[in-house]
């Protein structure tokens, strides 16, 4: 499996080559230079495996045995998991009227970013031993992140991660996940698309909060940004630049590296750019929008409360709020199923503003009590300066234990 960037200007690479790589040279981003196509019996086969057993099947799609073996990939993919609360990983949890929540927060931090980054973490670990280097991630985070990726390198030797807090922009809990006694190889500074191209058959849709570059785009092929980002109860929504778009307008373009260049250049100078129209089409076709106000979204968390006994985080009710909208225009309503990213007990500002009693695990109030390490930084301080000095330190810390690592 090769990987080519989606503005067509970089060389190809393999999955190891885009996993140390981030953003490819060119400013894009890394895509399969083909996507796998899954047969119905496939599908239906895979129908009953486990979470886990289907990380196994698609990563060996995507990775491919010369790069990580299969009985290494499946022990890799093992020891990702281990931590994880639920025995299934991910839950589907069925409640009435149609609604079904899909859990993605049963990892360590009780957020979705627990699925990806413990996988990546594995591999990152494994290439490193094999290569004898170490290297030093660096994370913006405005909370979820954070904290998955902190939990993800614990116990890596090879590892070393930087994370830059924004101050204002998370929960309290959030906060307190990324900075009670970490390890010393860790700082803090204060798509389903996919799978629907891959052949799975199923209808999208985008539910987001009152910051709706997302749903403009879909509904009016408007990708600009907005003057102000407003904070609302669904935090984690609260951003300017979604740049997977980047990656969703590659796909629906046809692998048109040329096309998705000039948007995200145009995107880059101006903030602003109008999709071409056959483009628009498509995405629109491939994709339901909603926007959803705070009110909307405590209103979803109260309902579904009073209905299931199911106290959601405020980002599922932005999912569950679109539901209840289109159920009480349709009857009978189709089944949906909602992605859950977070856990409630990570939001309780948001629990007691929908009039609900809030539900934390004594492991998540236990961070209150527990003593925090942050390296503050000042709006007049040099960032850049201070990323640069605590790397180098690292990188001295780090040469006499590997000889390959970098000068």
């Amino acid at each position: 499996m090769w990987y080519i960037s989606t503005r067509g200007m970089a060389p190809r690479v393999d999955f190891e080559g885009a996993l140390f790589s981030g953003y490819a040279p060119d400013g894009g981003l890394f895509m399969p230079e083909e996507l796998p196509q899954l047969s119905r019996e496939t599908l239906r086969q895979w129908s009953a495996l486990s979470y886990p057993s289907l990380v196994k099947e698609l990563c060996a799609l995507f990775i491919g045995p010369e790069l990580i073996p299969r009985d290494d990939l499946n022990d890799l993919i093992h020891q990702a998991f281990r931590r994880f609360r639920h025995n299934e990983v991910v839950h589907l949890s069925r409640l009435k009227n149609g609604l079904n929540v899909l859990e993605l927060w049963h990892g360590v931090t009780y957020a979705f970013k627990d699925l990806s980054l413990c996988c990546t973490a594995q591999f990152l670990q494994y290439f490193l031993e094999k290569r004898e280097k170490h290297i030093t991630v660096v994370v913006g985070t405005s909370g979820d992140t954070g904290s998955a990726a902190i939990e993800s390198v614990q116990g890596a030797k090879n590892v070393d991660i930087i994370v830059l807090l924004p101050k204002g922009h998370c929960t309290k809990i959030q906060e307190l996940q990324m900075t009670t006694v970490l390890k010393e190889n860790v700082h803090v500074f204060g798509a389903g698309c996919l799978a629907q191209k891959m052949g799975l058959p199923i209808r999208l849709v985008a539910a987001v909060n009152h910051n709706d570059i997302i749903h403009r785009t879909v509904q009016r092929g408007d990708f600009s940004l907005s003057k102000t980002v407003k904070p609302t109860l669904a935090s984690a929504m609260d951003i300017q630049v979604p740049y997977n778009m980047e990656r969703i307008f590659w796909l629906l373009s046809g692998s048109d590296s040329q096309v998705t260049r000039a948007l995200m250049e145009q995107f880059e100078r101006t903030q602003s750019v109008r999709l071409p129209e056959e483009l628009q089409s498509k995405l629109s076709a491939a994709v339901t929008s909603e926007s959803v106000s705070d009110e909307a979204i405590t209103q979803a968390m109260g309902r579904c409360w009073k209905e299931n006994q199911y106290l959601l985080c405020p980002h599922s009710a932005v999912a569950v709020s679109y539901h209840y909208q289109q159920m009480d225009r349709q009857q009978p309503s189709p089944p949906r199923c909602c992605l859950a990213p977070a856990s409630a007990a990570k939001f309780p500002e948001a629990v007691l503003a929908a009039g609900l009693t809030p539900q934390i695990p004594s492991e998540v109030s236990a961070l209150e009590k527990k003593e925090t390490r942050c390296t503050p930084m000042q709006k007049s301080d040099d960032w850049t300066l201070m990323l640069r000095d605590t790397i180098e330190d690292i990188g001295q810390q780090w040469r006499g234990h590997f000889p390959n690592a970098p000068e």
